[in-house]
């Protein structure tokens, strides 16, 4: 399956927020954040390869596509981007300070009932907000500036909202930086728990907490199912 697409604590309120663009072939389309300048995503080519271009003013915002893939189908996921300098002072463990760089954001379906009351009123909120329910998990793949590569950080305003440093410090920038993950082993190292459906996936490139600003390229997200089966291409955004 390949996906093109991306946050902080207001991803919370709208990591699966927005209503379902009118164009049904509309696959990919941007998420707005609450109170958040937008970063702009449009398709350009890098170093030979096709990409998204990601450029964030102090601003946050995400480009999504939504999906419904069951858990016995989530194997590995390759993604790949390019990125242009750090946000020396941002880290994704300082919810002040909470940009990346370069992000790949999963949302998973649950069983919402099992979370606690604070979150589910949370939840119920950020509904109200946006018109929709955030996943119950989130689950980011990011380049931090010093965090080590492995580490697990639960994101401090909501503990459904996880992230895995995949890149830290400059070394590799300028240059793809190509990864491969487990998704589903991903997530329950993350979460203590088994992957439910795979409801969405976007990339994300944010610098509005400290104020600065980034570019970033992403290459194709690509879902490979377990076992033998042939990943399935989806439209490019």
């Amino acid at each position: 399956m390949r996906i093109l697409c991306p946050a902080l604590a207001v991803l919370l309120l709208a990591a699966c927020a927005s209503p379902p663009p009118p164009d049904p072939q509309a696959r990919w389309h941007a998420v707005a954040l609450p109170g958040k300048a937008v970063t702009r995503y449009e398709r350009a080519q890098k170093d030979g390869r096709p990409a998204v271009m990601a450029v964030s003013d102090r601003s946050a915002s995400l480009w999504r596509q939504r999906l419904d893939t069951p858990p016995g189908l989530l194997g590995e996921v390759s993604f790949s981007w390019w990125a242009q300098s750090l946000l020396e002072t941002a880290s994704v463990a300082d919810i002040d300070r909470e940009d990346a760089t370069a992000r790949v954001v999963f949302g998973f379906g649950g069983d919402h009932t099992r979370l606690s009351r604070r979150t589910r009123m949370s939840f119920d909120l950020a509904e109200a907000l946006t018109g929709e329910r955030p996943p119950y998990a989130t689950l980011m793949y990011v380049w931090d500036a010093a965090a080590p590569v492995g580490s697990v950080i639960v994101n401090p305003r909501s503990d459904r909202i996880r992230k895995i440093v995949v890149d830290s410090g400059p070394e590799g920038l300028r240059r793809w930086r190509d990864h491969r993950r487990d998704l589903a082993a991903d997530f329950r190292r993350a979460f203590g728990e088994e992957p439910g459906a795979l409801l969405s996936v976007a990339l994300m490139t944010d610098s509005d907490n400290t104020g600065s600003r980034a570019r970033t390229w992403y290459g194709d997200v690509v879902l490979h199912p377990p076992a033998a089966a042939a990943p399935a291409a989806l439209p490019p955004p």
